[in-house]
Formats: C-alpha cells, structure tokens, sequence
C-alpha cells in the first residue's frame, strides 16, 4: 500500500485556505484575484510534486504525469461559493496532488500514471462545470457568454485575467482511462452511521423551474376579498401543492425546495399583480425526476385552470441527469476502505452535484467521501476531522493504485 504524507497533505490544505480566507471559511469566486492567485499557486504545488503543470485556456489548472499512459484523472474544484467553506472542492484537488507525489515517489508505484486537475468554475459563479465541461469538450458560445453576478462574462474574464487565446487542454481518449475525486460528503449521513468513509454509487439528478403568476394588482384596502386576483395567494397555494403532491411520487431519498421566491410590486398595501418561484428537485432516479417534472406540469395546469390568477412553468431548464458510477471503481474504492476501516465505510448516493458529472458519460468515473461535521457545507462553518481528512486521502491513494495496477 502506497503510504501518503497526512503531515503534508493538511498543512497544503491549510495553505490553499488561505487564499481568500474569510473568519472560517473562504471567499475565491472563479476569476477573482484570489482565484487566480491560488491557481498559480497550485501551478507550483503540481511542479513539485513532479508533474507538468499549466494553467489552460478557460482556467483549469492541468498536472500532466510524465509517465505514459494508461493514466488516470484525478481532481475536483478550487473555486467557492460566495460564503464558503475550506474543504469543499479544495480537498478534492490536494488529494489528487498528494496521491501523484506519493506514487511518483513510491518505487512500486513510480510507474503509474496519475494526471491531476484543479477545474474551473464547478460553483456556478459564470457557468457550472465550465472547466469539466471545457476538459471533455462540451464547451461552446454559450458557455463563453455566460455572465456572473456582476455582468462579466466569461470571455471578459477570460481576457482579463490574461487567458484569451491559451488552448484549452483536453482529455486523450487514448491515455486516460477513469477519472476519480474525492469530496467532503456535504451531509449528514456518513457522521450519523458512524461510517469513516463513503464510496459514491451514483450522483443525483438536479432539474427544476421557475413558476410564474399573474393575477391583477390592486388596492388592498380596498379590493373585496371574492373578487381579487391575488398572485402570491396562488403562490402560497402553489408551494402546499408542491410540497404534498411531491411527496406522493418521491422516492426514499428524493428531495425539492423552493428556494427563491418574489412578489411584484412587493408592497404590503397592494395586492401583488405578479409573483413568481424558482423550484428544484433531485433524485438519483430517472424514473423519479419524469415522474417529478410531470407533477410539477399537472400542479400549474391545475392552478391555471382554477384561477382567478394565470399560471405557468416559465423557465425550465435541462438540468443534470442522474448518473451512475462505475462498478469496478466502486468495488475498487470499497476494498480500500475495508482495506484501511474494516466495516466503517458504506456505498451512498452523492445528493450534491460534482465534476464527476460531467465526466461520467465519457470515462469510467468515481467518488469517495469523507465525514462532514454537522453534514454543513455551502457555509463558513463546514469542516471535517483531520483524521477523517487523512484517512480518506489513504484509502483514495490506495483505491487508485489498485485501480491502475490492472491495466
């Protein structure tokens, strides 16, 4: 078993923290100062730890092994949310850089191919995934047009951090065969079993839309109650609707939310003309997510039809498709663990969406987790044990030069 360096692995960590610290957590929005200035730090990291590292074209940082293939891609994201917290994502791309040293370094090991990415933007600040979906080529215009909170899109941000016209960097369909990342679980599920190690078995579906009411703006002291076309009244309705009949076709780990909401002109004297929500669902379940979206259609269809307000389904969007992991990955990330924790570790669907989603249509693809305290994540006070950081990184180590080993 190729043994890595835990000593290491947390102080890089904590190095890679302090970029964009903010009290616990950390602030590194995708084309930032701090973004960029941790990508070339992560540059240096790479270097040293005997790869060929490059930033390309859309912000990716790219460690290439310098033997041959076969090779494996391991990675995750360096980019944050607006308020978020030091492990997620950044575990995944300090794993990665760990395990490559560790094997170059290791005789047994030296051979083996491991490449090694930091992706760009899986957060969503422009466009979610842009540097996954950017390594498997599913990149475009529209991509390039994407704008963040503050209008910049991502060819301004492109030119302004001084990347238009690198080449983006692909992945070789003759050298790399799987692509692997771990991840902190960003839930509950592996602290409350007791379990020390979650190997992923597939990643939710994501889809959902925004919902629109029209009614008639009016006075509310004066609009008899019968004869008002309430728009947020429809929409408090809405919410029960969804929230019931949701939970008539779910499945056992099925979950929704409304999670943003408005009511036009939003004045506690008139009664709102407009008001409009913004849903979502998941499910690792295909079956699930049709049965979900027909739902949601018959809910609008039937508020519509009773009125007194219009309803519609505005905006729905395509989403992310459940997918599967590999089973040989699986089973070679299982026996790792029970390798490094007889009996503490589970297979566990991933209710969050990852990189790996991007790359499990074109190669065999897997995940592992670690505990998260408190299963919080998206916020300053996400965390993780260090010995759960350490030990994660072992049995992901372990996992991948078995998994090489076979080719």
């Amino acid at each position: 078993m190729v043994a890595i360096d835990g000593v290491r692995l947390l102080r890089s960590l904590r190095t890679l923290r302090a970029f964009g610290a903010t009290g616990t957590g950390v602030v590194r929005p995708t084309y930032s100062d701090v973004d960029m200035a941790a990508r070339r730090w992560l540059v240096e990291q790479m270097t040293d730890a005997g790869l060929e590292a490059t930033i390309d074209g859309i912000g990716n940082v790219i460690g290439r092994s310098p033997n041959p293939g076969p090779a494996v891609v391991l990675g995750s994201h360096s980019d944050t949310q607006p308020e978020g917290g030091w492990l997620d994502g950044a575990m995944g791309v300090m794993y990665a850089i760990e395990v490559a040293r560790s094997l170059l370094a290791d005789p047994a090991t030296t051979h083996l191919a491991v490449d090694v990415a930091a992706w760009a933007d899986e957060e969503g600040t422009y466009a979610s995934a842009l540097g996954s979906h950017s390594f498997v080529g599913e990149t475009n215009d529209t991509h390039l047009a994407a704008t963040n909170a503050d209008g910049e899109t991502v060819a301004a941000a492109l030119d302004r951090v001084g990347l238009t016209g690198v080449d983006p960097i692909r992945f070789e369909s003759d050298r790399h065969v799987a692509y692997l990342e771990a991840h902190i679980e960003q839930g509950p599920h592996l602290e409350a079993s007791g379990n020390r190690i979650g190997v992923v078995t597939g990643i939710v579906g994501i889809s959902g839309a925004t919902v629109r009411f029209r009614g008639e703006q009016n006075h509310a002291g004066t609009t008899p109650m019968p004869i008002r076309k309430d728009a947020a009244a429809s929409l408090f309705e809405f919410g029960v609707r969804f929230r019931q009949r949701f939970a008539e076709v779910a499945g056992p780990a099925s979950v929704w939310t409304i999670g943003n909401l408005g009511v036009h002109p939003g004045a506690e004297s008139i009664v709102p003309g407009e008001a409009w929500c913004r849903v979502q669902y998941r499910d690792a379940s295909v079956e699930v997510m049709e049965r979900f979206a027909d739902t949601l259609t018959t809910i609008v269809a039937e508020l519509d039809a009773e009125g007194p307000c219009r309803v519609a389904i505005e905006a729905g969007d395509r989403g992310m498709a459940p997918v599967r992991m590999d089973p040989a990955i699986v089973a070679v990330i299982g026996e790792a663990a029970e390798r490094c924790v007889p009996g503490a570790w589970v297979e566990m669907p991933s209710g969050a969406g990852h990189d790996a989603n991007t790359f499990a249509p074109h190669l065999p693809t897997g995940m592992l987790f670690i505990p998260s305290i408190g299963g919080v994540s998206h916020d300053f006070a996400e965390d993780s044990h260090d010995d759960d950081i350490v030990l994660g990184c072992q049995v992901f180590a372990d996992a991948v030069a078995t998994y090489l080993a076979s080719f």
